[in-house]
């Protein structure tokens, strides 16, 4: 049997030449593309934000690295990359053999990154043009929502905070009006207008002025424990009602662990019971797979993130792009609306484009689409001949405040018509109501997508945006945001972004 031989190993050698730790970093390693990137950033913003005075400080542009370098391999955690920068020998590199505790690297994070993270994020993307990997012409424009760093059971809701306001405003008046009618003071009880909506201020202003005119001898024991309810337990529930209005704004729902958070219905629905999860709307825009620019949003729907999300993007790069690609989510007057005024190109189906390419559709004779228009003369024509006149216009808005018209035309008589019930089921003529503004829209729509280059552009929708949004979440488990309010939010995301970037 021949003689085993071992390779000589001890950990307690020591090395004749000190060991160089740039040796230990191949050529073409992900760390050395951070860093060549990181050196070429302007960070003048984020040096201002510095103080000077005391102990030397952490370079912005190591700490920016170290960031980088975490969230390109799915380090999230700032105690983690601090563990990092003592074991690992990439973060040692990049860190220059400098050791930020978790507190100083979440401090930068948090605070210096609040104000440019889009800057940083833009100065890469612009590099990422200079090397033509990316045009800007075009945006293919997708959203996702991500779980808030929240407790899933810590919600709000509006409708239930305002009915319970309602019953403690009655509760309310009910006291006052009884109170009132013992002491006689026009300044504790106004009139009944005034009574039935009551805020936190004026109740404690009619509390003050009742115990400041000794008002407190006119009334008998049980008027005298109401006003202690009032004072002790009513006041402050009142308060906290105003409260979760005056932070619920325009939205249904927060959480009470992040106030910025909205609860939403989520995709990943293991108990599919349709359970909703405090979240944000994450919106991006991608070209070749890569994130040109993304934004933040409390509300869940899709169209309402399309004029800021826009506006974004012409204010990081100074112009807008030419072309932009989206799903049936965007299809809106609105919408559509803001894309033309802007001059940019739309490829974006509205709701009821699939339907309209069936043939049940085209089929269906009663559609106010497949009717007879005259446009001349402004009327329509149903199947049986029935001249269908305009009425009247009705005008309304949207939940976002946008202005719509609508005119109404009603057929001149259907009694009697053989084919009435297959057509409407109205006591009345039939009526329909066509947006005029909408239908040109839609015509524009319906030619866009079903030219050649649109057909070609809006093919490669599904493998632009969605396979990012895959990446992100699969490939770097990035499910749930690590930090709260909308501001570190933005800067959790912006990381993400800049490193899906880096990946590319």
């Amino acid at each position: 049997m021949m003689k085993v031989v071992f390779k000589p190993h001890s950990v307690h050698q020591q090395e004749l030449f000190p060991l160089n730790l740039n040796d230990l970093v191949p050529f073409g390693h992900s760390a050395r593309l951070i860093d060549q990137v990181v050196e070429k950033l302007d960070i003048t913003a984020i040096t201002a934000l510095c103080k000077g005075g005391g102990a030397s400080s952490y370079h912005p542009k190591m700490l920016l690295k170290i960031l980088f370098y975490g969230y390109l391999n799915n380090i999230y955690s700032c105690r983690k990359l601090a563990k990092a920068t003592t074991e690992n020998i990439h973060f040692m590199w990049l860190a220059g053999g400098q050791k930020p505790d978790f507190r100083t690297i979440n401090e930068f994070r948090g605070q210096k990154l609040k104000e440019n993270i889009e800057k940083l994020f833009s100065q890469i993307v612009l590099m990422m043009v200079d090397l033509n990997l990316v045009s800007l012409e075009k945006q293919f424009i997708d959203g996702t929502k991500i779980e808030a760093n929240a407790h899933k059971y810590s919600f709000v809701w509006k409708k239930s905070v305002e009915k319970n306001q309602e019953r403690l405003q009655s509760k309310i008046n009910t006291v006052l009006s009884d109170i009132g009618q013992v002491t006689e003071s026009d300044n504790f009880l106004s009139d009944n207008q005034q009574v039935d909506k009551i805020d936190s201020k004026q109740l404690k202003a009619k509390i003050d002025a009742i115990n400041q005119n000794n008002k407190t001898d006119l009334l008998n024991k049980q008027q005298k424990k109401s006003i202690k309810k009032l004072t002790d337990q009513q006041l402050p529930k009142l308060k906290e009602y105003e409260k979760h209005l005056e932070i619920l704004g325009e939205r249904n729902s927060y959480s009470k662990s992040d106030t910025d958070a909205t609860f939403m219905r989520m995709k990943e629905d293991h108990m599919m019971n349709g359970q909703l999860k405090p979240a944000y709307n994450i919106q991006i825009s991608t070209e070749n797979q890569v994130i040109t620019d993304y934004s933040t949003h409390q509300k869940s729907t899709d169209f309402t993130s399309l004029e800021p999300h826009l506006n974004g993007f012409k204010n990081q790069y100074g112009k807008q792009s030419k072309v932009v690609v989206a799903d049936a989510g965007y299809g809106s007057e609105e919408n559509y609306q803001i894309l033309h005024s802007q001059n940019i190109e739309s490829f974006i189906p509205y709701n009821m484009y699939r339907i309209e390419q069936t043939r049940k559709h085209k089929k269906n004779l009663f559609h106010p689409q497949n009717l007879f228009y005259n446009k001349e003369e402004d009327f329509f024509v149903c199947p049986m001949g029935q001249r269908m006149n305009k009425i009247f216009i009705k005008n309304s808005k949207t939940t976002t405040g946008f202005a719509q018209q609508q005119s109404v035309y009603q057929a001149i008589n259907c009694n009697g018509c053989p084919m009435r019930g297959q057509c409407f089921k109205a006591q009345t003529n039939r009526r329909i109501e066509i947006n005029n503004n909408l239908e040109a829209f839609k015509i524009k729509a319906r030619a866009n997508l079903e030219s050649d280059f649109g057909k070609e552009i809006y093919s490669k929708r599904c493998i632009e945006p969605e396979p990012v949004f895959g990446n992100i979440k699969q490939n770097k488990g990035f499910k749930r945001f690590t930090m709260n309010k909308l501001p570190k939010i933005n800067i959790d995301f912006g990381l993400i972004a800049i490193t899906h970037n880096f990946s590319k």
